[in-house]
């Protein structure tokens, strides 16, 4: 690694301010968050200014906010983000470290479908695939998903009446079933499957967020029954969290 430029890493400290949740700064702001040379924050600010990166604030002399260059690299970032490519990425940093098969999956419609898969290296692992897709209501991906959605969306997906077919008699049965079920993921923020897709897997997951802070996707951890435990589970679901709260911030999401 190189030698790091200290007039970069200070004006990229200045900007990194504003991840704070302040709108706007003042020079003196500046000068008191970073410890900075009062000259030093001037010229850099000025700099930035000049280049777009900052903006004066009508009618508040003396205070800079974001400015249009800023939005102009983000976009040009979001542009290049592929849920596919970096939900590999994270599931397969979330294999190693757990040693069992981890998917990332979409919702589209009623089903799912799996955009990133990592398998196990035990003997005994899920076979499944990317690209598969599986009835939502079956799957704790599914049902993070399906918890995320707001009430008449969901509603609209899956009305009362709709028969919900089951892959193993472990699924859930009927939309009244499922909506205690959702209701109970919200609440939490982690899904659980035991056996509703596989009579021999069970599986945790956790929701993956954009940056507007919108469920685009989920990520989950599989684990055959013979490794499946209370306390596995508690592991495995710590982890997922982990796992999504990463991909949520390559995908340029941001908590608080």
């Amino acid at each position: 690694m190189g030698r790091l430029v200290p007039a970069v890493t200070r004006t990229l400290d200045i900007l990194e301010l504003f991840l704070d949740g302040e709108g706007t700064l003042s020079a003196p702001d500046i000068v008191r968050k970073l410890q900075l040379p009062r000259t030093t924050v001037h010229e850099l600010v000025s700099t930035l200014v000049a280049r777009s990166y900052l903006a004066p604030v009508p009618d508040q002399p003396g205070r800079y906010r974001l400015s249009v260059r800023l939005y102009q690299l983000g976009s040009r970032y979001a542009e290049q983000l592929d849920l596919a490519a970096e939900g590999q990425q994270v599931a397969r940093s979330v294999a190693e470290t757990c040693d069992e098969t981890v998917h990332v999956a979409i919702l589209e419609g009623t089903t799912v479908i799996y955009v990133a898969k990592v398998d196990s290296t035990h003997a005994v692992r899920m076979v499944s695939a990317a690209g598969r897709r599986l009835p939502a209501h079956c799957t704790a991906v599914g049902k993070m998903l399906l918890a995320s959605l707001p009430e008449s969306e969901l509603a609209a997906r899956i009305p009362d009446g709709t028969e919900l077919v089951p892959m193993t008699p472990h699924s859930i049965p009927d939309p009244a079933a499922l909506r205690s079920v959702l209701a109970e993921i919200r609440t939490c923020g982690i899904a659980v499957e035991e056996r509703e897709s596989n009579p021999d897997v069970s599986c945790v997951a956790a929701p993956v967020r954009d940056r507007s802070g919108q469920v685009v996707a989920a990520l989950s951890i599989s684990v055959p029954m013979i490794r499946w435990s209370e306390e596995r589970r508690a592991e495995l679901e710590q982890l997922a969290v982990k796992g999504a709260a990463e991909l949520s911030e390559r995908l340029g999401h941001r908590e608080g």
